[in-house]
This record gives C-alpha cells, structure tokens and sequence, in this order.
C-alpha cells in the first residue's frame, strides 16, 4: 500500500502564497499520476492540478495562472505551490495517486488525509 503525507498547508493572506508537499511511500511498481484536490465541507472534492510522469500537467478552471504543480519522481513527491491566494481558496487539500502495482498494469488510487489551507486576513 502507498501511504501518502501532505504538508505546507496553514493561515495566509489573501494575495499570499503556500507551497503544498505531499510525499509517497510503500510498496509500488510506478506513480504515473500525481494530483491535488481541495474540498468545502458540504461540496464534492475537486481536482485543482494533476500531473503525469512525464511531466504533462492540467489544471482545474479556478486555479490555472496562479497554481503550479511539479513533481520529484526520484523523491516520490508531487508540490503545489499556490500563488495570489483568494479567500475562496479555503479548503482541505488532498494529495491523490494513481497507484499502479506491477508491470502488467493492476492499479488502485490513493489518497492523503488532507492539509488545511485558510485564506483571510
């Protein structure tokens, strides 16, 4: 099982900037997606940024221009750095894997417990 660790999150200004970490660990054959999610209590999860192996990243519609994910596939470690923050940016963020578990392509998704992103003043 791949156990997944958020960090960075915290109390910031509107206009402020956070870096969210998130690290992988256990037992797995590759990482081949990366991705961050942000939930309101009351609302579904959704996805803010994904990024592949290679590098190729999407964005979610609200985020694009002001957040960035990258990826450290040596570290097993995907960030997003959030930039020009706005109060409705509040919201637990979540770090999710597609996991797969050999070279014959069995797979499952993964999920972080969540770090927590306030936007105020």
């Amino acid at each position: 099982q791949v156990q997944l660790v958020e960090s960075g999150g915290g109390l910031v200004q509107p206009g402020g900037s956070l870096r969210l970490s998130c690290a992988a660990s256990g037992s797995f054959f590759s990482l081949p997606v990366l991705g961050w999610y942000r939930q309101v209590p009351g609302n579904q999860r959704e996805m803010d940024a994904g990024i592949a192996l290679g590098g190729t990243a999407d964005y979610g519609d609200s985020v694009k221009g002001r957040f960035t994910i990258s990826r450290d596939t040596a570290q097993n470690t995907v960030y997003l750095q959030m930039n020009s923050l706005k109060p409705e940016d509040t919201a637990v963020y979540y770090c999710n894997s597609l996991v797969y578990t050999d070279h014959a392509g069995s797979r499952y998704i993964s999920w972080g417990r969540g770090t927590q992103v306030t936007v105020s003043s």
